[in-house]
């Protein structure tokens, strides 16, 4: 079940992008011929009106058909309705729509979380004990951890959806018994619990590792709407900025390179689906504003890409060569589709290891 819902989710993530593209299109009068979820053959079509809507082979990605949008069709130089002949600025705000949408979504879902189980403190609690494991009898819910091994320990308040400091503390064990000082009932009490192997979520999917068999989560504090607000507006920034200096490092070669493609952000999706709503909700809320924010590096067959000739085209009040552009994009196209077939047999491969 927990896998279905995470392929729906990150249907989810590529319906929002091509949402964005597909509303302001139509709200710039511009014919949009397609509407699809996947690439390859249709499995499902249906065409209300003048759009064909559909969900194909291939789930991975999806794409807006906009008449005349790729600058070798053939198209009606006369027609309004075509991509070629809206305002330079419409063209520019179609393209844009995307990235923008994944980042108000982002927006929408962590307002939800803080407005019906708040804020985080920093602090972190135990949310749940699972049956059969090691800390039964030992933590409970409820239960505010103190530190481990001697190691204060604290919830990153920065970012809800980063690995919560105990998962690292447990790790370094390498399976010795872990002594854990928790807060009960106003009191300190200190326990030790020997961890068993099992699987841990991550970004790039469920690892190997070192669990006791507890759901730690973020104590948290109820906040007012225009507090929720705020801190919501702000997630989509916080994330991007922390997203570019992750980048930066992996760069210079301070950051580890990770690279996960769609089989291994179905297998993290699924991790957290297990975590319950929330945390959930915070993930999806973290992919959409990577997805947006990848979609607008200036690369080419991507949002950015295309931004980037709309900018030369508003900058020099004169279009691109339209060889030239279809040329870059194709080129763009086939090393995406090499990459991508690259990383999901890396991610497939990690499924077995």
């Amino acid at each position: 079940m927990s896998l279905t819902l995470a392929i729906i989710a990150l249907g989810f993530l590529i319906v929002v992008h091509e949402a964005g593209h597909y509303i302001v299109a139509k709200l710039c009068k511009m014919r949009v011929e397609r509407f699809s979820i996947g690439f390859g053959p249709a499995l499902w079509k249906f065409r209300p009106k003048y759009t064909e809507f559909q969900i194909a082979a291939l789930p991975f990605g999806g794409f807006v058909q906009i008449s005349g949008m790729n600058p070798h069709e053939d198209i009606d130089l006369n027609d309004p309705n075509v991509y070629p002949n809206r305002p330079t600025v419409q063209r520019i705000l179609t393209i844009f729509a995307g990235p923008a949408t994944n980042y108000f979504f982002a927006i929408v879902l962590i307002f939800c979380v803080l407005m019906s189980v708040g804020r985080e403190t920093g602090r972190m609690q135990v949310a749940d004990v699972h049956d059969g494991e090691p800390a039964v009898g030992k933590l409970f819910p409820g239960d505010r951890i103190v530190s481990v091994n001697g190691k204060p320990i604290r919830w990153r308040a920065d970012s809800g959806i980063q690995h919560a400091e105990l998962t690292a503390a447990i790790q370094e064990g390498k399976g010795a018994p872990v002594t854990i000082l928790v807060t009960r009932g106003g009191k300190e009490v200190e326990v030790t619990i020997a961890p068993r192997v099992g699987e841990i979520p991550s970004a790039k999917g469920p690892e190997k590792g070192y669990l006791i068999g507890i759901v730690p989560s973020p104590e948290r504090e109820q906040i007012g709407v225009g507090t929720a607000l705020v801190q919501s507006a702000k997630f989509p920034f916080i994330e991007t900025r922390r997203f570019l200096r992750d980048i930066y490092g992996m760069i210079k070669r301070t950051v580890p390179a990770e690279v996960v493609g769609p089989v291994g952000i179905t297998r993290a999706i699924r991790g957290y689906i297990r975590l319950g709503w929330v945390r959930t909700f915070e993930i999806l809320a973290l992919l959409n504003v990577y997805l947006g924010m990848f979609n607008l590096f200036p690369l080419p067959a991507l949002d950015g890409g295309r931004l980037a000739f709309l900018g030369y085209e508003l900058a020099t009040r004169r279009r691109p060569n339209p060889k030239v552009e279809t040329a870059v994009h194709m080129v763009g196209m086939a090393i995406f589709a090499v990459l991508f077939l690259l990383v999901t047999f890396k991610d497939i491969k990690n499924i077995f290891i």
